[in-house]
């Protein structure tokens, strides 16, 4: 169940990065309510599988996935660059944090 928590935590953290985007675009209190629900979720979440995963490990594994996914967003949303260079790192991101799944058991 921490690595649900762990994923789930860097979903919100996505959606948490999205909203900001959303606030410079459109200052309303729902979007600024919907950016801090989402990031107020990814930290407990991230508190609760942090319960039984290592700290580095779960920070990393939060980080990746926030960082890559705010990216995609980025090029999913927002038009901003799909280059393969970019791409590229954001698996070698990715890859990152699945190797550290693997090594934390």
């Amino acid at each position: 169940m921490n690595w649900t928590f762990l994923i789930l935590a860097g979903v919100f953290e996505m959606f948490g990065v999205l909203m900001i985007n959303k606030l410079h675009q459109e200052r309303s209190i729902k979007a600024f309510l919907l950016m801090a629900g989402g990031f107020v979720l990814s930290f407990v979440l991230l508190s609760l599988a942090m319960e039984t995963l290592p700290m580095g490990t779960a920070y990393a594994v939060w980080t990746g996935i926030g960082a890559s996914g705010g990216a995609i967003l980025g090029m999913v949303f927002y038009g901003e660059s799909r280059s393969l260079l970019r791409l590229a790192c954001i698996a070698l991101v990715l890859g990152s944090a699945v190797g550290l799944k693997l090594v934390s058991g």
